[in-house]
């Protein structure tokens, strides 16, 4: 039986990137060890629920002396006050994916237009992706592969 596929967009990292989406959407709602940073919004111009995943690079590992919970908005803060963060962006996180937080029915298309209003940030990619065949890579590799990497694989249309 095939995976499911989702409607995902995905934003390559980048300063600006950061900024925005401590501006708008405010400190991460949930920060794993992993790296992950994922935040929810609802009542978008779509109507429904999205989740916003900032992905980790491959082989993450946290910077000293910094909980898992202030690496995101440090990180943030520094950038939007002109800082040097305690590590670069790219050198924490490969890219954001958002994607219907529930089983919503929206076309990709509308999805990448949603998001990049929202953050005022446009996606790099949008498309269909099978997040259970890049989860299983992920926790195989125990981190070791891009999961942005392989969704801009995955995503059939670049935007």
């Amino acid at each position: 039986m095939p995976n499911e596929l989702v409607p995902t967009c995905v934003f390559r990292i980048s300063d600006e990137l950061v900024i925005a989406l401590a501006r708008v959407l405010g400190e991460p709602v949930d920060a794993y060890v992993n790296g992950s940073q994922v935040w929810f919004t609802e009542g978008d111009p779509a109507d429904i629920a999205l989740e916003w995943r900032l992905h980790p690079v491959a082989g993450y590992l946290r910077p000293d002396g910094i909980d898992t919970y202030d690496v995101f908005p440090s990180v943030a803060l520094a950038l939007g006050t002109g800082g040097t963060p305690s590590r670069a962006p790219a050198a924490l996180w490969d890219g954001l994916e958002v994607f219907p937080a529930f089983s919503a029915d929206i076309e990709p298309m509308t999805l990448a237009s949603v998001a990049g209003a929202h953050l005022g940030v446009q996606p790099d990619a949008v498309g269909m992706a099978d997040h259970e065949s890049i989860a299983n890579e992920w926790e195989a590799t125990k981190g070791g592969v891009s999961i942005i990497a392989r969704l801009i694989h995955q995503l059939s249309d670049a935007v």
